[in-house]
């Protein structure tokens, strides 16, 4: 019998594991020239739409905000300043993630930041049983349901793409 090859968990499995949400992980060989939405779902054989990407904004006053939305889509920033009740919003460097939220780009996880900012997950989330968020590493999903996600991460959902 083949043995089973252990996951290496994350900040964010762990997180849902001690909080006893229902989730699944899958894994997949990540292509460090390619990190896109698109690669990720090929490689797992999904849609598109299933996948969400987590996006780090800072607002004109300085606060920071996150936002959950399909990989295929854009963040509309107007929408997204409304729904935070920020004049202005834009996305942090990508050299703040690291040291802002503990993530890498493409490893980019909602769950197990560094600190808590308020998050917002694209309204289309609801639409699937499962979807689709970064594990907190590159090459690993967490599969989890919109709502449980929502509720355990404290988020809101909102029309926020283009």
């Amino acid at each position: 019998m083949a043995k089973k090859e252990k996951i290496e968990k994350t900040n964010a499995m762990r997180q849902l594991d001690s909080a006893g949400i229902d989730h699944d992980i899958s894994e997949y060989d990540y292509d460090e020239s390619d990190l896109s939405g698109e690669h990720v779902a090929a490689a797992l054989g999904i849609s598109e739409e299933e996948i969400f990407k987590t996006l780090v904004t800072h607002s004109n006053t300085g606060e920071y905000f996150v936002f959950v939305i399909p990989v295929a889509s854009e963040l509309n920033l107007k929408k997204a300043a409304s729904v935070a009740g920020a004049k202005k919003i834009e996305m942090i460097h990508v050299k703040e993630l690291l040291p802002l939220t503990g993530y890498v780009r493409g490893g980019c996880s909602p769950i197990g930041m560094k600190k808590h900012f308020p998050t917002f997950i694209d309204e289309t989330a609801i639409l699937y049983d499962h979807i689709y968020i970064s594990a907190g590493k590159r090459g690993a999903q967490i599969i989890i349901n919109g709502e449980k996600l929502a509720e355990f991460i404290d988020a809101s959902f909102a029309d926020i793409t283009a």
